[in-house]
Formats: structure tokens, C-alpha cells, sequence
């Protein structure tokens, strides 16, 4: 539910996006000859406020101008580099990086793929003394676009690391090379952490032990996600808003209570409609959880116990042996009895 202030009314989402970046995408426009007056219309930023030296917009209107902008101007870095990156691209490398084992292999592959769609910049994964960082390479000069190239690139690579493993990934540092901006201050919102500028290089800093966690992402969750991809890059990715760890934890917790969207709602202190609704921004469904915890457990006790699979079925949620069967076959491709011999 929205936060509300002490008149009972819900507050205004707070404006913390720099007007700056509003900026670099009009400049993006204007660059290719065209009007960006539609998109600064949908997005509710009037020419006087785009002007404004220290002005800030909410992330919604952000969402809103990036997503429009991408799509008129067929360029998912909206002029961040020197050629376009198509409507696709991203997807594309998100996707090119979906089979991975761990995290550690899927930004690896991300950061290459990435330097075979650009030239301008490299990113590169290192790890040192238990830290991970993601660094960037600059490769040409990246003129008045720099800074927005930079927050852009980072912010993708953050917010998709966490959707891969569906976790907030706490950030050590955040480094940029250049001075401090007039709008210093929502680095902090766009990359919590200590921020640094003045660096040698653009980078993120986080614990290594993250890239062993295994991706919890699926195809069908990958294309949920592109639809509105653009989140990862202009929302942070909150432990508030990740509703896909919540719903896990509740749904091992208390199984008799969340038999169905209403009862789980309500452990979560949220509506069905914002539980489903959230769910879909995170690129999962209720079903889709159900299942995974469902199936981690029956494995666990067809794995560690000789029960009969009538228990096993009543106590992952199932009403009949019959039923249970067919489903852990649609997890697993065989069958319980099968899956219980070769353990």
C-alpha cells in the first residue's frame, strides 16, 4: 500500500531523478533530427521544468520517457553511444546469458556480449578479496553523454544481476570518473552504497560470495520481464519491491495459510490485485512460485524419506496421489517413483 502522511492522504512519489537525464534523452532526439515534444508531453515535463538546472522528475516519469523514447528513436542506450542498439538489444544479451550456472558466469557473458553490440565502452567482472567488481572501460570519448552512459550501463548491469537471482544485491561502492554532479545526491537513491567520484574509473563493488548464487530466472520469466525491462534501469531494485523473495519465504512458512492469492495478501499486508501486479513487474506469477516451492519440497522428502507418496503429496498441497504425479512430472520430466529410484 502507498506510504501516507500524517493527513491521510497518499504522499506524491518522491521526484530524486536528476532532470539531467531527461535531458540526455531530448539531446538523443535532437541528435537524430527529431521532435522529443510527444514523449516530454507523455512523460508530464514541460520545456520550463526540462531547463530547470537542479530539477528532478519521478522515476515513473523516467519509466515513461525512456520506454517511449527507446521506441522512437529504435535505441534501447538512448544516445549513449556512437551507433544504436536496437529495440531487442538487451534482450537479446539478457537472454544470450539466461543458461548460466551461477551469476558469476552470467555477468561474464553479459559484459562480453555486451562489447560485441558497442565499441564506445568494455565492462569487465573481476574479483579481489572476496569483493566483485564491475568495471567499465572507456574507449572514446563519450562527449556530453558520459555521465548518462555510465549511470545507464550500471544501472542495467545491477538491476539485471539482482533479477537473475531474484535478490537485492547490496552495493560495497558505486565509483564514477568525474566530479561530483549538482545532482549528487540521487546517486544514492539510484545506487545505495557509499558513492564515489573523482574515480579512475566507473564501477560497482559488491560481495563475490553473490556470483555463486544460482539464476532463479526462466525463459518465460525473461520475456514477462522485457515487456517492462526498462524498471530495471531507472527503479532501484528495493528489498521492498522484491516480492518474488517475499511470496518464496511466506509460501514455505506458512503453506496453510497461503492456499490462494487472498490469504497470502494478507500475511504480505497487501491487496490480491498489487500481489499480482507486483509479481508480474518482478517477471514471476503466484502459479509459477507455487510450483517452485511445491517441487523444492517434495524433492527434499522423496531425496531424504521413504514416506509413501500419498503423504508426500498431502504435505506439498496436493489433494491425491494422482494429481501430485502428474505434476512433479511437468517439473521434473519424471515421475516421483523415478525421481526416487536414481536419488
Amino acid at each position: 500500500m502507498p506510504a501516507r502522511a500524517d493527513t491521510g492522504r497518499p504522499r506524491a512519489p518522491a521526484a530524486a531523478t536528476p532532470m539531467a537525464f531527461a535531458r540526455a534523452v531530448v539531446a538523443a532526439y535532437r541528435r537524430r533530427g527529431q521532435d522529443p515534444g510527444r514523449v516530454l508531453e507523455l512523460a508530464q515535463i514541460t520545456p520550463a521544468a526540462l531547463q530547470q538546472a537542479d530539477g528532478r522528475i519521478t522515476a515513473a516519469q523516467m519509466e515513461v520517457l525512456s520506454a517511449e523514447a527507446m521506441r522512437e528513436l529504435d535505441d534501447e542506450a538512448l544516445g549513449a553511444f556512437s551507433r544504436r542498439l536496437p529495440w531487442g538489444s538487451y534482450g537479446m544479451v539478457a537472454r544470450a546469458a539466461l543458461s548460466s550456472p551461477d551469476l558469476g558466469v552470467a555477468l561474464k557473458r553479459w559484459c562480453r556480449y555486451h562489447g560485441l553490440l558497442v565499441e564506445d565502452i568494455g565492462l569487465e567482472l573481476s574479483v579481489a578479496g572476496g569483493t566483485a567488481v564491475i568495471a567499465i572501460e572507456e574507449r572514446r570519448d563519450l562527449g556530453a553523454a558520459r555521465e548518462f552512459c555510465l549511470v545507464h550501463v550500471l544501472r542495467n548491469v545491477h538491476g539485471l544481476a539482482c533479477w537473475y537471482v531474484a535478490s537485492r544485491i547490496p552495493l560495497l561502492a558505486a565509483a564514477f570518473p568525474f566530479p561530483a554532479p549538482a545532482h549528487a545526491g540521487a546517486y544514492e537513491l539510484m545506487f545505495p552504497g557509499p558513492v564515489r567520484f573523482g574515480q579512475a574509473r566507473a564501477e560497482l563493488r559488491f560481495d563475490a560470495g553473490y556470483l555463486a548464487l544460482p539464476l532463479r530466472r526462466d525463459e518465460q520469466a525473461l520475456r514477462q520481464m522485457l515487456q517492462r525491462a526498462v524498471p530495471l534501469m531507472v527503479l532501484q531494485y528495493r528489498r521492498d519491491r522484491l516480492l518474488v523473495q517475499q511470496v518464496r519465504q511466506a509460501l514455505i512458512a506458512h503453506p496453510a495459510q497461503t492456499h490462494n492469492a487472498q490469504g497470502l495478501a494478507a500475511l504480505l499486508h497487501i491487496s490480491a490485485r498489487t500481489l499480482h501486479r507486483q509479481l508480474r513487474e518482478e517477471g514471476a506469477s503466484l502459479q509459477q512460485l507455487k510450483d517452485e516451492v511445491r517441487g523444492e519440497r517434495a524433492r527434499e522428502l522423496l531425496y531424504r524419506g521413504r514416506q509413501p507418496l500419498k503423504q508426500v503429496a498431502a504435505a506439498v498441497g496436493f489433494r491425491n496421489e494422482k494429481s501430485f504425479i502428474r505434476a512433479f512430472r511437468q517439473w521434473t520430466g519424471v515421475t516421483p517413483a523415478e525421481f526416487r529410484r536414481a536419488a
